[in-house]
């Protein structure tokens, strides 16, 4: 399916199964897959601030959206800066 999209002029796309969609795409992780689409943090403490909240559950937010490859980390240093790893995320429909 991203090929798909990628020849129909759609680029920096990822495909995720519906199921792993409503596993892992909760309102909240939405919320922080939104604010990395309009924003760049330093850190995972400034999202969580601009998110107005816990700096430990944006983290272990975040590390669930690291481990299915939506978000990844830029280090500098001791400072992590999460990025969505595409633009787009698209949910596959049910075949």
């Amino acid at each position: 399916m991203a090929r798909a999209l990628a020849r129909g002029g759609m680029e920096e796309v990822q495909v995720i199964s519906l199921e792993q969609a409503e596993e892992v795409l909760t309102p909240k992780r939405r919320e922080i897959i939104d604010q990395l689409r309009e924003n760049d943090y330093d850190s995972v403490r400034a999202l969580a601030r601009a998110l107005n909240r816990d700096k430990g559950h944006v983290s272990r937010d975040l590390g669930v959206l690291s481990e299915h490859a939506i978000v990844t980390y830029e280090t500098d240093g001791r400072s992590k800066s999460p990025r969505l790893t595409q633009k787009y995320l698209v949910a596959e429909p049910i075949a």
